[in-house]
């Protein structure tokens, strides 16, 4: 089959797009707010895009009410955010961060996680996660429609600190198939990373 996204002619009940790229990283992005509210939510469009100097991004849509998201709203204030790593053991408060809430409501005591601080950004860490990214923001970017209307933003972040777990670090190598993370599919399904393969490029 072949449709033209503008005209969204696929046939199907729900969009496929997002089906089609994955698996995707779950980027768990932490940030306070200017009263020192603290923010936690899931966001099914991230990834890494550079290592040297490390950068990451996310895409964030508008909020239930319309306008900024809070994740958004906050770093676009501040300048900081936190990427906690998203594992099978923390899926169920990973999709209970998810909720659309009132602003203000601080989702790490809404998922029953505790904070942890970090140590260059102001906003906190997931304690429970074996992996955060501190960041910087670099950038952030409109993504237009057709007709130039803008709902979608790309956050763009400089990693300035990074959190390992030292139970996860075997023989000088982050094992990342034991810390299990998840990864978004399309429409409601995720996927587990249980096991890691090798394959190394031709000389």
């Amino acid at each position: 089959m072949f449709y033209e996204t503008s005209a969204n002619s696929h046939g199907m009940a729900y969009d496929p797009f997002k089906a089609l790229i994955a698996p995707r990283p779950v980027g768990w992005i932490s940030t306070l707010a200017a009263d020192g509210r603290a923010n936690l939510a899931p966001y099914s469009f991230f990834n890494a895009f550079a290592e040297s100097p490390h950068y990451i991004a996310f895409g964030s849509g508008v909020a239930r009410h319309g306008g900024m998201k809070d994740t958004l709203r906050n770093i676009a204030a501040s300048g900081e955010f936190v990427h906690n790593l998203a594992t099978f053991a923390l899926r169920e408060a990973m999709n209970a961060s998810s909720a659309n809430l009132d602003h203000g409501i601080d989702e790490f005591a809404l998922a029953g996680l505790a904070k942890a601080p970090s140590r260059l950004v102001a906003p906190p860490r997931v304690a429970a996660s074996p992996v955060a990214l501190e960041c910087k923001l670099f950038q952030i970017v409109a993504l237009p429609d057709a007709d130039g209307s803008v709902e979608d933003h790309l956050v763009i972040g400089r990693v300035v600190g990074i959190h390992i777990d030292e139970a996860f670090i075997k023989n000088g190598r982050v094992d990342t198939a034991s810390m299990q993370p998840i990864a978004r599919l399309g429409y409601s399904e995720y996927a587990t990373v249980t096991e890691a393969w090798r394959l190394r490029r031709p000389d």
